[in-house]
Formats: C-alpha cells, structure tokens, sequence
C-alpha cells in the first residue's frame, strides 16, 4: 500500500459511486474524495451514505453547493438562504459532516445579478462561512469553472476561501490559466490552497491524447503512459496542490497515481504557456 499523498482527490464528477472503488482508492494511499449536492441527478451525497457509509470516515470529503434541482433541470443560485440549507442536506445525507464546502461556479449567477455582483457574491460566500461556524462543515471554499468574471470583485470585503478550485492541465487556455493566477493572488493564496479539476477536458479517451504526446514535458518519462505525464503536467498549469481526477476502476486510478512519479520541467511548462498565450493572440506558434 502506498503512503498518503493528499495531491490526489478521487473526484465523483463522472465516476460511477461504487464501494469497489473508494477501497481501491484507499488500498492506493488516495484519502480524499470530492463530490457535488447536483452529481448523480442530486442524489450523490445519498448513495455514498448508503453504499460506502462506513468509508466516508476515513476520507477527507469535499462537496459543493450552488445548483438545485428546478422545474427545468439544474438551476444555480446565490440565495444565502438556499446555500445554507444545502450545506445542512448535505451533512444531513452523508451522514457526517463534510470536511470542505465549495461554493459551486459563482460566475453562474453573478452575471445575472449585475450592478450588485460584488454584495451577491459577498453574501454567498458568508452563508458558507456561517456554516462553519455552525459545525455544518470544516471549511469552505470556492470552486470556479471560468474565474475571469470573479477577479474585479475582489477585495477586503469578499470572505477569502480555505480553497479554490480552477480549471487546470494541457488542455485549459491562456486566458482561464491567466484568470486563475490573478484570482489566487488577489485573495492571497498559496500553492497548498489551490486544487485542479477537469485536467482530462472530460475523458482520457478524448482524440486529443492520441493525438499529442505530453511526455516531451516530463524528465525520465519514457516509461510512463501518454496518461500520466497529463496528470502531473496538471499541477504547474496553474500551480496547484492537489486534483480530483475520475476513475471508474481502480486499476485507473492507480495509473493516475503512478504518473506522480514524474517531474515537469519548469522551463518546459513556462515554454507551454507562452505558446498558449501567442496562440491566444493570433501569433504563430
């Protein structure tokens, strides 16, 4: 069994909620696990209580509030209210209470809520601060798909979170990498605060990995899959400490986890960015 290392997050986004794989994630050392109130049809937080109740304590687990169900599919809000309840189902379903609540994609709802954005976002990030307070959770945090909207917003006011979640890996464009970099600066973060999500743009299976070869970016990368050196390269593009990754098998996971082995090159990532942001500016690569 391998030593704990809490850079790997198994993220339930699009894995399958199986008691198989939260034993075969802790059998590889991996004691976090990361899900959502709207994954799995709203339903996440229910069958892991009923499938792995006697699990859950020996994770870190890390959920997310912001969407709910509506009369047309998921709907997104800011509502104090709302987010505070959610927070309350939440530890109520899972039957403990969580040890980290991010708020769910505030950029949903915050371009709705113009001229007052800042009080929306403001507001909702207290509701989760409350919830900690009340023991409802650990800790809060937000997790942002597209921060660019967030980063005029911020300043003493705006709670700072524990944690932010952004977009990272090969495949994430300049301007979102930019826009994570700023956002983390602004509300004075380190590395150690910051987590990846979404590295594999969905799916390992994606034509783009057939297609590119990440290992050309790694040191002493030859034996490793085309899979792994992506994993790694994911936490210098932002910097980040730690990524929830999918897997519906162990043995996958494992491969994930394997891939930590490997160790970027700071000037090959610093190369990587700047071709991004000369393609994002119409330059030839």
């Amino acid at each position: 069994m391998r030593g704990a290392d809490p850079r790997v997050v198994l993220g339930l986004h699009r894995s399958r909620h199986e008691r198989r794989l939260l034993t075969g994630a802790l059998d590889l050392g991996v004691t976090a696990l990361d899900t959502s109130t709207n994954y799995l049809g709203f339903r996440s937080h229910q069958i892991l209580a009923r499938t792995a109740g006697d699990l859950l304590p020996k994770f870190k687990v890390s959920t997310k509030v912001g969407y709910f169900p509506g009369p047309d599919g998921a709907e997104h809000s800011l509502d104090s209210v709302r987010l505070h309840a959610a927070v309350e189902q939440a530890a109520e379903d899972l039957g403990r209470e969580p040890d980290l609540v991010f708020l769910h994609n505030p950029e949903h709802s915050l371009r709705e809520a113009a001229p007052h954005n800042q009080d929306a976002l403001v507001q909702a990030c207290a509701a989760l601060d409350a919830a900690v307070v009340k023991g409802l959770c650990a800790a809060s945090g937000v997790a942002s798909w597209d921060p660019s909207p967030l980063l005029s917003l911020i300043d003493t006011t705006v709670p700072r979170p524990a944690v932010l979640m952004v977009r990272a890996g090969l495949l994430v464009g300049a301007g979102t990498l930019d826009a994570a970099v700023a956002l983390t600066k602004a509300w004075g973060l380190d590395g150690s605060k910051v987590w990846g999500m979404s590295l594999f743009g969905g799916s390992t299976s994606a034509p783009v990995w057939a297609s590119i070869d990440p290992r050309v970016r790694l040191r002493d990368s030859s034996q490793l899959s085309r899979v792994q050196p992506a994993f790694r390269a994911a936490y210098h593009l932002p910097r980040v400490d730690s990524v929830p990754v999918g897997a519906d098998e162990p043995a996958h996971l494992g491969e994930l986890v394997g891939g930590l082995a490997g160790e970027a090159e700071e000037r090959s990532v610093q190369e990587y960015r700047c071709l991004l942001r000369d393609r994002s500016r119409g330059q030839p690569a």
